[in-house]
């Protein structure tokens, strides 16, 4: 942390988010990109002979020496934040300083820079949703046949396996993954077209013959496609699309994060935080032990979920061929809605990996209303055996009543009792297959079948398909 308390301190430069991806929207890396990319300008400039080999060497030696706060002095005074990253840069740089952003409009470096940190920033992000994937299908493969009670509405329902719980948090994120690959493939950035994004500045330097050949080598310099048709800035679609799937993220964290908190509530008890042996749980009651990183999931993904919004403003205002208008709000929104996504994905993978499930916990929830979700199966049988299948319903429910009113005051639910004991009942169906009926340890479909299927797939395509680490290596 950052100890100048004189100023305020955002938590996403020290609290929220990994190392690796502060570094990426660090002032110095947004600096460094934009001495590479007017490097990459020269470098081609100089094979059209339009730059000397002394000029590039020059710029290339002196790449890496970035003074932030002599760039800040010159800003004060030019009040504009390339320009002083010109001068700043040229002072160091005597020999090829004057051919810096030689052709080049402001938003040729800038949104390039920024493009560029949100393509590393996607592949970050895309590693990590791997490795939570990675985690879900490990608990899916242990708990695939682990009976747990269902919940609609928050009541007990009828038993499913926790491995298909499990499997429904891998299949939304799998989703999003999806979505993930697909944005990286269609990524663009603006490349340089200039101040509007016709190519005029550059087509009077190279002429229409050369015009072609030199954005394509600038292309493969920088490493990343260039948008067909652009304006002074790459489409500000591609923000709104990008903040979308991390948005989407958010949600499928979310909903995990919020189940946990159910599950760990002292009335369930199944599932739990990891809880360190010397943390607090809170300050004024020695004994609580709060599900804190669940509700740091919902409540960061809560934030996360605003952001499309903005940048559904920056790609449906963004007039004629440019305006500013969005350009302050960019400044934290590009950042903060991947630290904010980095920092869910970590949480999520260390809930995942050290999860503590209670099995005795389970155990005794599924005891308690299982028999419950076993009335079904009597009501079927008994109607298939002669029955009339209202009256049968009829004295299930009553039955039933019965039964919640007395496991209220005894703990335990007597109602498989009340069944196989039952008169009408006896009438259609032996005490024996009455019992048999009462069990529902395996009254769970296919579902472990089902997400064991989705674990397999799932590691299949992250296997054939995975981010390619390699598309970082740009200029």
């Amino acid at each position: 942390m950052n100890t100048d308390e004189m100023n305020y301190q955002s938590p996403f430069s020290w609290r929220y988010g990994s190392v690796e991806m502060r570094g990426i929207w660090s002032e110095r890396q947004k600096h460094l990109l934009w001495r590479k990319l007017w490097l990459a300008l020269a470098e081609t400039q100089a094979e059209f002979g339009i730059v000397s080999s002394e000029q590039i060497e020059d710029l290339r030696t002196n790449l890496n020496q970035i003074d932030l706060r002599r760039i800040s002095v010159i800003e004060e005074e030019v009040q504009h934040d390339l320009m002083a990253a010109i001068k700043a840069y040229a002072e160091l740089s005597p020999v090829g300083g004057g051919i810096l952003h030689f052709g080049a409009t402001s938003m040729d470096i800038k949104d390039n820079a920024d493009a560029l940190r949100v393509y590393d920033s996607l592949v970050v992000i895309g590693k990590k949703l791997e490795s939570l994937l990675l985690g879900f299908c490990d608990q899916i493969e242990k708990t695939a046949y682990l009976p747990i009670m269902a919940f609609t509405h928050l009541q007990p329902a009828e038993p499913t396996t926790l491995g298909y719980r499990f499997a429904q948090y891998a299949q939304d994120l799998w989703m999003d993954w999806n979505d993930l690959l697909k944005r990286l493939e269609e990524f663009g950035i603006k490349g340089f077209r200039g101040a509007v994004g016709t190519s005029a500045s550059y087509r009077e330097l190279l002429g229409e013959q050369g015009l072609e050949q030199f954005q394509r080598r600038l292309a493969e310099r920088i490493g990343l496609p260039v948008f067909e048709v652009t304006t002074q800035v790459y489409p500000r679609k591609q923000d709104f699309r990008i903040a979308n799937l991390l948005a989407g993220i958010g949600a499928s964290l979310h909903r995990f994060a919020l189940d946990l908190r159910f599950l760990q509530s002292a009335v369930v008890e199944e599932w739990a935080e990891p809880f360190g042996e010397k943390q607090v749980g809170s300050s004024a009651m020695p004994f609580k032990r709060n599900p804190i990183q669940a509700e740091k999931i919902n409540a960061l993904a809560r934030q996360l979920a605003q952001l499309p919004r903005l940048g559904w403003d920056h790609a449906a205002h963004s007039m004629l061929e440019n305006t500013l208008d969005d350009s302050a709000s960019r400044r934290t929104l590009l950042p903060e809605m991947f630290l904010i996504t980095d920092e869910l994905l970590r949480t999520g993978l260390r809930l995942v990996l050290s999860l503590n499930i209670r099995e005795e916990a389970i155990r005794h929830n599924f005891e308690r209303f299982a028999p419950f979700a076993a009335t079904e199966r009597v009501l079927v049988a008994a109607t298939q055996a002669g029955a009339s299948r209202q009256e049968i319903h009829e004295l299930l429910r009553r039955l039933s009543m019965e039964a919640w009113d007395e496991m209220r005051l005894q703990g335990t639910n007597p109602l498989a009792e009340k069944i196989r004991g039952d008169a009408i009942l006896r009438k259609y169906l032996t005490e024996e297959r009455l019992g048999e009926l009462m069990s529902v340890d395996h009254y769970i479909g296919d579902a472990p079948q089902r997400s064991l299927r989705l674990a397999s797939r799932i590691r299949s395509e992250l296997e054939e398909k995975g981010v390619d680490i390699k598309a970082k290596n740009h200029l």
